[in-house]
């Protein structure tokens, strides 16, 4: 009889024992689901935070380039500058031995009002300030009128780049671009002269002549290809690829 009642118990424990089973591994399976999920929301974050994190630094890097096209500019103007000082001293010193010749040696009829080189470099100095200051309109107004009373001067190439520029920072790019084009071609020697050309190539631009842009900065890489403003019209030229994805 004890056997049997044993036996009996057996049999009515075991579904219980079965049930019981089940619901541990439901709740194990529930949770290893939530920790999948939880671990795929994750990763998916940091997969978007990579593609983010990727599109800044190409973004980065266009703009480190751009910089570093502005610092070359910069530091070819500042050079240029020093050279045409040095060419103004030697000009002016040049100047002063021929007025010390005697007057009999020039023909009377002949004979011209020589520039005074402190009034022209005053006048050159002064309009460059203007044009430093933002005073763009009164910069050109200087700018215009000394290549009228200096002709002759050492600084004619510089006062046309700065009267086209004084021109292009006031949206005026068709007289912008007829300065540019005089200085690049009357004074093709002169350090101004691929500045001019990049300068020819900014209005074209922002006239709509995109063409006419793309010419003007072929032809400053092909005459001018150590200068500065070259590197910026490689730049410029260089087909831009999009960033690739990741």
């Amino acid at each position: 009889m004890k056997r049997r009642l044993a036996a009996l118990f057996l049999v009515v424990a075991l579904p219980a024992h079965a049930l019981f089973d089940d619901q541990e591994a439901r709740k194990r399976i529930d949770a290893l689901r939530v920790e999948v999920d939880a671990r795929l929301e994750k990763l998916e974050a940091a997969t978007r935070g990579q593609i983010e994190l990727a599109n800044q630094i190409e973004a980065l890097k266009a703009e480190v380039a751009r910089l570093r096209g502005q610092i070359e500019v910069l530091t070819n103007e500042v050079e240029s500058t020093q050279k045409r000082q040095k060419d103004f001293y030697v000009d002016l010193d040049t100047r002063l031995r021929k007025l010390e010749t005697p007057a009999a040696e020039a023909r009377p009829n002949e004979a011209k009002p020589a520039a005074d080189p402190a009034a022209e470099a005053r006048d050159y100095e002064a309009a460059l300030n203007l044009f430093k200051a933002g005073k763009h309109k009164d910069a050109q107004n200087a700018f215009l009128n000394f290549i009228q009373a200096y002709p002759n001067s050492a600084f004619l190439p510089s006062a046309h780049y700065w009267a086209a520029s004084a021109h292009y920072q006031r949206g005026e790019y068709k007289k912008a671009m007829e300065l540019f084009a005089k200085l690049a071609a009357s004074w093709p020697d002169d350090a101004k002269a691929p500045d001019a050309l990049l300068g020819q190539a900014n209005c074209q631009q922002e006239s709509g002549d995109a063409k006419g842009a793309k010419k003007s900065l072929e032809t400053l890489v092909a005459k001018y290809p150590d200068s500065a403003a070259a590197t910026v019209a490689r730049q410029r030229l260089a087909p831009r690829t999009p960033p690739r994805k990741k």
